[in-house]
């Protein structure tokens, strides 16, 4: 169930585990942790993006090891058996990001909330603005019970790095499908973060990941809609695939996408364009 509903969820609320993976472009000036602040679904948690990245990476959002998810899961008081419920504020539809890392680092049961922030609060349903500040840091770890220690289990081969990406620009293994707007695709603007260069991965093909949400209601488009967006924009889902976007965001939002349609997983290549477009 990589999907639920905000019907499902208002029902099950008391019966999974809830996180706020909201992210937002810098230039939307919004603040992803004060809006969360302010509101958020009852007994949700705030995962930012940025804090749990390698921070020793100089290119942004890339995977964190299996040593840090591990502490940091354990940290939210995540256990391996429970349901997470991921979903966002957010125009890039950031939940994917965390859904896909869920995922990677071998966690079962995690489903996107469809519609997000939006469509909850657009169906007037219940919200809460208190915030237990101390909940979720690394400080509470020695106040868990060690019995209880979450497990990874890191599927390592759903992360390509940029020598694949090169390599398979001759080998043609596999497909680089990028999920940036078309005139970045094409080169026709410039990209939004200083130092890279216009345009895409040679041979890659485009999805623009909005094409795959309906814009009035902000969900997926159907199993047979996504289908044919893939179709049109000649990606073969029999095929291999590598989803890349600018910072390893959205390529999640067509992984999800593709897993929808495919019941495979994903593959992202987690540099992306803030890797291997710099100049």
């Amino acid at each position: 169930m990589s999907l639920v509903t905000t019907d499902w969820l208002e029902k099950n609320l008391n019966t999974v585990r809830i996180f706020d993976a909201s992210w937002h472009m810098p230039s939307s000036k919004r603040n992803a942790k004060k809006e969360f602040e302010e509101k958020h679904i009852k007994g949700a948690l705030f995962w930012d993006v940025d804090q749990h990245s390698d921070k020793d990476s100089p290119y942004p959002h890339m995977m964190s090891n299996s040593d840090y998810w591990n502490r940091m899961l354990w940290s939210f008081g995540i256990q391996n058996n429970d349901h997470i419920i991921v979903y966002d504020y957010s125009d890039t539809y950031s939940s994917c990001r965390l859904w896909f890392s869920l995922k990677y680092f071998g966690h079962k049961k995690v489903s996107v909330l469809d519609g997000g922030m939006k469509k909850w609060l657009s169906e007037n349903r219940p919200t809460s603005k208190v915030v237990d500040t101390n909940f979720g840091k690394f400080s509470n770890i020695e106040k868990l019970n060690p019995e209880n220690k979450y497990k990874v289990k890191e599927n390592s081969e759903w992360i390509k790095n940029k020598k694949q990406i090169d390599d398979n620009i001759k080998s043609k293994i596999f497909q680089t499908v990028d999920a940036r707007s078309r005139e970045r695709f094409d080169g026709k603007m410039d990209e939004p973060r200083p130092g890279l260069k216009k345009g895409c991965i040679l041979g890659s093909k485009n999805i623009p990941f909005k094409d795959c949400i309906n814009s009035k209601t902000n969900t997926f488009k159907t199993k047979n809609e996504l289908s044919e967006i893939f179709k049109v924009n000649e990606v073969d889902i029999s095929r291999p695939i590598v989803f890349t976007c600018g910072s390893g965001m959205t390529a999640c939002v067509l992984g999800l996408a593709y897993s929808l349609i495919s019941d495979k997983n994903a593959v992202i290549y987690d540099g992306s364009w803030s890797e291997y477009g710099k100049k």
